[in-house]
């Protein structure tokens, strides 16, 4: 549903936007054991999965506080992705990147501890085995 000035109703919830962050990050943890697949070296890929979870937990911190720092300041008006051509103002851009900026800190601190696990799996492995690698 829009309103007159073209936002689409009903405004987004930290709660939704939130939740949707988890679910991508559910996602994303089978893909990082896909891709870490692509790495034939034990070492390397014990690598690659401790600097993805760095990475995750690094992003999670900024990702969650700048978004809800950003929410604060909009005051509730808050603005999907697709109605930035309605953002007026210097400020306005704000209200498009909280709920981005959560979501993506959401989708990390799922991301963060499933990569550490990852990892340790793939520690954990027996020399010669599939997960273990060359």
């Amino acid at each position: 549903m829009r309103t007159e000035d073209a936002i689409i109703r009903p405004l987004l919830r930290i709660r939704d936007v939130a939740a949707r962050g988890a679910l991508y990050g559910l996602a994303a943890v089978p893909l990082l054991g896909v891709a870490s697949l692509f790495f034939g070296d034990h070492d390397d890929r014990r690598t690659f999965l401790a600097v993805v979870g760095l990475f995750a937990a690094f992003t999670a911190v900024v990702g969650i506080l700048l978004g809800l720092f950003f929410w604060w300041t909009c005051g509730g008006d808050i603005r999907r992705c697709r109605d930035w051509h309605t953002v007026t103002g210097q400020a306005g851009p704000i209200a498009v990147a909280a709920p981005v900026l959560l979501r993506v800190g959401m989708l990390a601190l799922v991301l963060f501890p499933g990569a550490f696990g990852l990892h340790f799996l793939v520690d954990g492995a027996e020399h010669g085995s599939w997960l273990y690698g060359d």
